[in-house]
């Protein structure tokens, strides 16, 4: 058994979905399991259309509405050639956008635009996308049922990164789907989303389609969890701004989790965890080039072949240094820093401190540094005082790249080539951490050379 997962952009438009037709009919003998994500850009439509609708904005909530089913309509008319069906499936979506219509009638109404409803508004995405997904199977010879995830998957009550009920997932994904795989029916799976035990409809956040196809292949005992996306496979560095970039054959789970982490276009990590837990391979695939074998992500992926296997970098971030003599020896300061930024929402991507504990380091996403600054100034302010410490400060634009790799691991010289690679490029290290798994080593630099670094970088370890 197999559990296919297609993002929005394979199964964007006329063409994509008359090639999703054409990879579950070649993997048939392999008993597939289809998840799938909204339309490509459909998702952000309707969370525009839910901001517009508590604005009081109608005219414009109609038009998008309208677009949204011409684009959904189109598809039907294009590829869904049996008459009956077509009219089938017309009518059942013309049910779903009169409901879309009413939601959003009555955030308009309210003035109120709450998680729940945003929630309840962005599901009809994915919705729309796999009723049409298996009418079209169905019309081009494949058994296929829709199935709505929100029957399946049980969460708690956090609009918008629901957390899932295992447990209760699990059974129901295996009491519903198991009998039509067994039956050589193809379920169609709405990824994204779920529901709580009152039905509440509920999203998962983030890769959220993912996700549910993470959960949906690791309840059923699936051979591989394939995500069908838009490239060929994960990549040792970003192929638009290095030279010679290639497409990775295998990396292990804890590889693929750093490299997310730290920007790399891979698997989000929440993603990976039902499938480390069953020891489950999840393969990247590309619906552009299907013939293409993607990257393995998997427990035994051959680590040993590279010593480094990636190069990647998040732009767009702070670094904010607490600084000062007095801090030398003081219990708590990492422990006060950490607390402060965390009453005030603010994620640390990384941490850097000298053996001294002169000085600490935080890096944050940028658009979080001033109400950053502004807390640890208000925490600090009695240590500020008594010159325990110095000051606060606040450098801009700098970016993360981490250099990953399990082959790094007990392998002497690699942080000196990496740091030497970069001096030669002329580029100015603002910041280092390295974790004691050895799995990663990060540094900052100021974010209009990073591009430059991490080529030198990948250049060094000939990645190419």
């Amino acid at each position: 058994m197999l559990t296919m997962k297609f993002g929005g952009t394979s199964v964007g438009d006329i063409e994509r979905l008359g090639e999703v037709v054409s990879i579950v009919k070649l993997y048939l003998s392999r008993k597939p399991v289809v998840v799938a994500s909204a339309m490509g850009g459909v998702t952000d439509m309707l969370l525009g259309m839910a901001q517009l609708a508590e604005q009081r904005q109608t005219q414009q909530v109609t038009r998008k509405i309208d677009t949204l089913r011409e684009k959904h309509f189109q598809v039907i008319t294009a590829l869904v050639r049996s008459e009956d069906r077509r009219k089938a499936l017309l009518l059942s979506q013309s049910q779903i956008f009169d409901e879309l219509t009413s939601l959003c009638h009555g955030v308009s109404l309210l003035r109120e635009l709450s998680v729940r409803s945003l929630d309840a508004i962005a599901s009809f995405g994915e919705i729309l996308s796999c009723m049409q997904i298996a009418a079209i199977l169905n019309d081009s010879g494949i058994s296929a049922q829709f199935v709505d995830a929100r029957s399946l998957v049980r969460t708690d009550a956090h609009f918008g990164a629901a957390a899932v009920d295992f447990a209760a997932t699990n059974k129901s994904i295996r009491k519903v789907l198991k009998p039509l795989v067994d039956a050589n029916i193809v379920p169609v799976v709405t990824g994204f989303i779920g529901s709580t035990r009152d039905g509440l409809t509920t999203t998962l956040g983030r890769s959220g389609s993912d996700y549910t196809g993470s959960i949906v292949g690791a309840a059923l005992g699936s051979e591989e969890i394939w995500i069908w996306t838009d490239v060929d496979g994960v990549m040792t560095a970003d192929p638009r701004h290095v030279k010679g970039a290639i497409v990775l054959p295998e990396i292990s789970y804890r590889e693929a989790a750093e490299m997310s982490y730290f920007g790399a276009k891979v698997i989000h990590p929440k993603t990976m965890m039902p499938a480390i837990e069953n020891n489950i391979p999840i393969r990247i695939k590309n619906t552009f080039n299907p013939s293409s074998p993607g990257t393995l992500i998997s427990r035994t992926a051959n680590s040993t072949e590279r010593v480094v296997k990636n190069v990647t970098s998040i732009d767009n971030l702070g670094l904010v240094a607490i600084e000062g003599s007095g801090m030398v020896g003081v219990p708590g300061i990492s422990a006060r820093i950490f607390t402060a930024l965390a009453r005030v929402h603010v994620n640390v991507m990384m941490i850097s401190q000298a053996s001294s504990e002169h000085n600490v380091c935080v890096v944050i996403p940028q658009k979080d540094c001033a109400k950053a600054v502004k807390e640890l100034r208000t925490e600090f302010e009695i240590d500020i005082a008594r010159k325990i410490v110095d000051d606060i400060k606040l450098q801009g634009g700098v970016s993360i790249i981490a250099v990953v790799g399990e082959g790094m691991r007990g392998v002497p010289g690699i942080a000196g080539k990496t740091f030497s690679s970069i001096a030669e490029a002329g580029v100015n290290i603002v910041a280092i951490a390295q974790g004691s798994s050895e799995l990663n080593i990060s540094l900052v630099v100021n974010q209009e050379q990073v591009h430059k670094a991490v080529q030198a970088i990948h250049d060094a370890f000939r990645l190419a």
